[in-house]
């Protein structure tokens, strides 16, 4: 006992038990000390009992008390009650979150670096289909609070980095006239919730002006739309709305504008010729989303044309192991990681079955607008193109093509 006792320090050095409450930390410890479990197990034990707090479900002190036969009786108990959280839809009744609802304070720093922050989408991979979206990263980090961003390493900060000499370095930037390029402005950022700080949205409208062939696209969760509205947008800019249900909205996706407010910004977008499109990611399983996510798309079909509408993306939860560890590590109210975790082209995201009735139930909602809208998976495994909308694209560069055509006869 006391050379286990001895070395437990230094079996918890490089895991979250610092991130534990007192009186857990105290809990775990003695039963540590009883059933002196190994590293891996108290690692394992740690990262559930932050799972459990984060999901507002049951304490460990609770879980773990010092009847069971074994150290290895103990753990799979608690491994047990863990997995049966993950594989059961949760629900959000009675959930509080309202620790999240208190407005952050940022700083904001100039970005005075000299190359222009263009390149690939950050989340691109092999072994997924992807539209080769390239991204342009006017600003870094965001004043939005989503649980499931991997954004949050800069939001912690409270620090957002603006490019002050964008204008300038948009101008040096060396395009090929006969080449269609589709640029985003919201992988590092929201696109229109920071408005016209800095002259960003000076730059880039000015820059979408003298390259028509450029489709220049800003993905948000505001409804900060005033600058929109005061200047005359290019014909090539369009606005994306990422969409959830109240539910999510209300619980995961803090800080940011309800979807009701999303929407009526989306429409009056539309209603002066600003083509729109909607970003169903993530879609995320809980009790009756199905149900929910129906009344979302409904209302979507409700309020806007097909014509006025370029595309609609569907997508769910997929995550790397740092982001996870992350999200562990903020000591906060989410039941964004309460699902069943598997293996997705090396990251974790819902099992395939689970993501064909979520994507399937989605694009068949939004059967009226098959014909004038582009549909597409952001970011999923190939196999689920087909099972979904009945076609799949061979290569990446052959879905960047059609949906570049698509968007070409909507803005044009």
């Amino acid at each position: 006992m006391q050379r286990y006792k001895d070395k437990f320090d230094s079996l918890i050095e490089k895991t979250n038990f610092t991130k534990l409450s007192e009186n857990e930390q105290n809990y775990l410890k003695k039963q540590a000390y009883f059933y002196r479990f190994s590293y891996q197990q108290l690692k394992q034990l740690i990262d559930m009992t932050i799972d459990f707090n984060m999901w507002d479900e049951v304490s460990i002190i609770e879980l773990l008390h010092s009847d069971f036969n074994s150290k290895k009786e103990a753990f799979e108990a608690i491994r047990e009650r863990h997995d049966r959280l993950k594989n059961t839809q949760h629900s959000y009744r009675d959930f509080d979150v309202s620790e999240h609802k208190i407005e952050h304070k940022f700083s904001f720093v100039e970005k005075k670096d000299e190359d222009l922050a263009l390149g690939m989408c950050p989340v691109a991979s092999p072994n997924t289909r992807c539209c080769n979206l390239l991204t342009l990263d006017a600003v870094e980090s965001c004043g939005f609070d989503c649980s499931y961003c991997s954004i949050q390493s800069f939001y912690n900060e409270n620090q957002v980095g603006i490019d002050i000499n964008l204008a300038k370095k948009l101008e040096k930037l060396q395009l090929d006239s006969d080449i269609t390029y589709h640029i985003g402005t919201g992988q590092s950022s929201d696109s229109l919730m920071w408005g016209n700080r800095g002259g960003i949205l000076d730059a880039l409208f000015e820059f979408a002006r003298k390259n028509p062939n450029v489709i220049l696209e800003f993905k948000t969760k505001s409804d900060n739309i005033s600058y929109f509205l005061e200047n005359e947008a290019p014909k090539n800019i369009i606005c994306t709305y990422s969409l959830n249900t109240p539910t999510i909205v209300e619980n995961e996706e803090h800080l940011s504008a309800s979807l009701e407010k999303r929407l009526n910004a989306a429409r009056k977008l539309a209603d002066i010729g600003i083509k729109v499109g909607f970003h169903f990611h993530p879609i995320v399983e809980y009790e009756n989303y199905l149900q929910e996510y129906g009344e979302v798309y409904k209302k979507v079909i409700d309020m806007f044309d097909a014509k006025e509408v370029v595309m609609v993306s569907l997508g769910t939860l997929t995550f790397i192991k740092p982001v996870i560890k992350q999200l562990r590590e903020r000591n906060f109210k989410s039941k964004i990681l309460q699902m069943p975790l598997v293996d997705a082209n090396s990251k974790q995201s819902y099992p395939l079955k689970t993501k064909q009735e979520m994507f399937r139930h989605a694009y068949d909602a939004f059967k009226p607008w098959h014909d004038e809208v582009f549909f597409y998976l952001c970011m999923e495994d190939h196999s689920l193109w087909r099972s979904v909308f009945g076609y799949e694209y061979a290569s990446n560069n052959h879905f960047e093509e059609a949906m570049l055509e698509a968007y070409k006869r909507k803005v044009t």
